[in-house]
Parts: C-alpha cells; structure tokens; sequence
C-alpha cells in the first residue's frame, strides 16, 4: 500500500527561504506557490496558490528567531494542507527550535519541547524531518515518524579535504562534557584523537572555562557542537585550549548558527581561525558580516532524505 502523496510539493515560509530554493533545485522542482505574510494587526497570514490535494507536501521551515513568528508559520501552513486534501505533510524542520527545552531543570519548568512536538501534531503533520535537534530524546516527544538526520558528515568531508585523514596533528575537541559522544564519532571519522573542555556553567548564556582533559599541545584542534547561540562558551573553549593547551591552531564548526547577542563580536575577537556553520539557520540580517564564519550548504543533504521518503526506502545511512 502507498502511503504517500501522488508527487512532490516543496513549500516554504519565512525563515529560510534560500535552503528550500536549494532543496528544490536539488530534485529538480520548482518551489510551491504559497504567500506567507502577516496581517495588519501581526496575525499570520498564509494562501496557498496552487492545490495539493493528494500530493506529498513538504513544508520547510527553521524555527529561528523570530521563533514564534516561524513556529506559527510552519503550524498554519501544515493546517492549510491538511484541509486542502494534502496526501501526505511532512514538517521539515532545519532548526528545531525549543529544543533546550527538553526537561525540568527546576521546579515549575514548562517542557517547551513537547509542547511545540504536540502543536505540530495536532496541526496535521504526518512526519517531521529534521537535523541535529539538540537532545535526541525529543524525537520520543512526538507520536508522529521522526528523521533527525546529522550534519556532522558535511564536516567531516571539509576537514579530510583541508588536512587529509588520520592526520595525527589533529585533535577533535568537545567543547563540554555533554557533547562528548558527539565528538566521539566525529573523532573516529576523521580517525584522530579527541579532548574535552571540562567547564562550569555559573548562569545561561555564560560559562567558566576550568581545565582541559587530554593533551592539545602543537595541535590543529577542531572544536564540534550542535549549536553556537551567543558564542560565550565556543569562544572560552577555543581560548583555554589556545592559552591553556598550548593548541597551535583553533578551527570549529556547528550545525547550527543562532548567533544571537554578542556571538559576532565575540567570535571576530577570538582566536578561531574559522567557524563554519551549517545553512539550517540564515545569516542574521542585522549582524555585520564575520569574515570567520563560512556556511556549508545542507540542501543536497535535505534533498536526499526528501527523495527517500517520498520513495519509501531507508534513509538509515544519513543519519551516520
């Protein structure tokens, strides 16, 4: 039995317009027809210009800032397929925002994650795809087929270009104890050793550097995390590790650039020779430009997986 849509319908709000123009391009189809605007008063507004009954609709959309602008957007589109007869709707989520969200860390915390997992729901998705959410456990919050593919491979295909495999002047650093399995398997793509930056977080959005486990003395350290929101504790990492260590160069990469507050600044004063990020968030438009950060681009990624769904075979092999 065929439980997809008749065709693919690659859609799009607000947020990352650009990705799905390269999604599209990457399985040779135009981009929907669908206006996404607000009301005067700032309500959502959303038209869908060409029908979708039957077709296997796939919404791209990042739940960047604005967050709750983009989340409306995404959960008013996927209600508008659902009522025009799509055949099947998958959310496909670049950037999940919310996710740090993901538990009590005291009395009376809300859970956003689930929250935000039960309003897609019920807004009519059939499946979510999406990459590095940034606790895996999320995917149990919905009820619903979840993809959470890795950008990671992207990475590491930079980097055995840029300083081939196996290079024993490498290192792998993880910037916290808790992206430790992370680094672990980046590591062990590349096929180099590994540290980790043991570090006290005193409030959010801000943390204290305490030592370094492993040896980084002379090395091209690599510093991998999922996500670079005020940069505080990716530039205090690459700093202890440079000063402390004894590091002789400092590269780093994430998935995801949220690159809010004082990311910028603080990434252009440190001694990061270059962060590269993934195209899951755009480049915030009221930043001046950072000659530091360099994109790569998760289109072909997203476009692959696509294809796999709508074609029903496994997708398994993207998610290593």
């Amino acid at each position: 039995m065929i439980s997809h849509g008749k065709e693919i319908k690659v859609f799009t709000g607000n947020s990352n317009p650009a990705l799905a123009e390269g999604i599209c391009s990457e399985l040779f189809r135009t981009l929907g027809n669908a206006n996404v605007s607000q009301f005067a008063d700032g309500e959502c507004s959303v038209s869908v210009a060409e029908p979708v009954r039957g077709k296997d609709v796939f919404i791209v959309q990042s739940t960047c800032n604005p967050v709750n602008d983009n989340l409306m957007e995404l959960l008013i589109m996927t209600d508008a397929m659902r009522r025009a007869s799509a055949g099947r709707i998958t959310a496909v989520i670049p950037y999940f925002g919310y996710a740090r969200q993901d538990r009590k860390a005291k009395s009376r915390d809300p859970i956003s994650a689930k929250l935000v997992a039960n309003l897609i729901t019920a807004a009519g998705a059939d499946r979510v795809l999406t990459m590095d959410l940034h606790a895996a456990q999320i995917q149990g919050f919905f009820d619903i087929p979840v993809d959470n593919l890795v950008g990671s491979q992207l990475f590491v295909k930079h980097f055995i270009k840029m300083f081939g495999k196996a290079n024993e002047d490498v290192m792998v650093v993880s910037p916290d104890v808790g992206s430790t399995a992370r680094a672990r398997a980046f590591s062990m793509k590349l096929g180099t050793n590994m540290a980790i930056v043991d570090k006290r977080r005193e409030r959010a959005n801000q943390s204290e550097v305490m030592n370094i486990i492993g040896n980084v003395e002379g090395k091209t350290c690599i510093l991998l995390d999922d996500i670079v929101d005020t940069a505080g504790s990716l530039c205090g990492a690459a700093k202890a590790i440079k000063e402390l260590g004894g590091a002789k160069k400092v590269y780093a990469c994430a998935t995801h650039g949220v690159l809010s507050g004082p990311a910028i600044e603080r990434i252009n004063d440190s001694c990061i020779e270059e962060l590269l990020l993934l195209d899951t968030i755009p480049y915030p438009a009221d930043k001046p430009k950072c000659d530091k950060i360099r994109y790569l681009s998760t289109a072909a990624v997203f476009a692959e997986a696509i294809r796999r769904i709508y074609e029903e075979v496994s997708i398994s092999n993207l998610f290593e």
